[in-house]
């Protein structure tokens, strides 16, 4: 029952945050009583919604922290985050054991991208975000509540080809196609034939003179049958967001 000194406040959501708030509050601004004494960032957060998805808080017109605490018929609008979003450092993500496609990807286009396989658990990775400065990339809501993170991002989609047009828009990276380990997100460097000879079949060795080496694991690569498919990802992603469309292995 609602206790009558307990602060009444409304609330409006972006509607890009709406798939993380319970329908009654989809329709435009809602009231809400609380406590009187939490903030507005855990408020929003006891709503459903990250902080990590949340741009700009106003109130009553007028930019806050999530620190405020929301008084009595405060008018509160939490907008989505701005795109493409600054990131407080270097650009380096990590990715959570859901997200493999999506690293490979993102390694692909010579983006900075760890990943967790098997899954460490939420607090390692929380720990691992702080120790390395790197943006989180989850679907998990729990995770990228939790306090150390040095910063993260939902990923909206299910599908991998969405899921980097999101994280490519959102936080717009240089790219750097064909210059990362796709394996292990090591740096890639030009190399002759017999570097990587024990690693090649004899069809691969004859039909193949330009390869790459992953300077960390010694993964080799070169253009094989998979390269058209690769190279369109590659290209798209030039194409829509920039950078150098290179052949692996130029």
């Amino acid at each position: 029952m609602d206790t009558p000194d307990r602060p009444q406040i409304f609330v409006d959501f972006a509607p890009e945050l709406h798939l993380f708030v319970a329908g009654r509050r989809r329709e435009g601004r809602s009231e809400l009583r609380t406590d009187g004494t939490s903030t507005l960032g855990h408020v929003v957060e006891s709503l459903g919604v990250p902080l990590t998805e949340v741009g700009a808080l106003l109130v009553d017109g007028r930019p806050v922290s999530d620190s405020h605490v929301p008084a009595d018929a405060e008018h509160v609008e939490v907008r989505g985050v701005a795109r493409p979003q600054p990131a407080p450092g270097p650009l380096r993500f990590l990715l959570d054991v859901h997200l493999g496609t999506l690293a490979r990807r993102l390694r692909l286009l010579g983006v900075d991208a760890a990943y967790e396989n098997p899954d460490i658990g939420d607090a390692a990775l929380a720990a691992r975000s702080a120790a390395e400065r790197r943006v989180m990339l989850s679907r998990d809501r729990g995770l990228l509540r939790r306090r150390e993170l040095w910063a993260g991002a939902y990923v909206y989609s299910h599908r991998p080809a969405e899921q980097l047009r999101d994280v490519l828009s959102r936080f717009a990276p240089p790219l750097a196609p064909w210059s990362r380990c796709t394996t292990c997100n090591g740096t890639l460097r030009t190399v002759e034939k017999t570097t990587v000879r024990e690693q090649l079949h004899d069809g691969t060795e004859r039909s193949y003179d330009a390869f790459a080496q992953c300077a960390d694991c010694g993964q080799a690569y070169w253009r094989g049958a998979h390269h058209a498919r690769l190279d369109a990802i590659v290209a798209d992603a030039v194409r829509e967001f920039g950078g150098t469309a290179v052949t692996a292995g130029d």
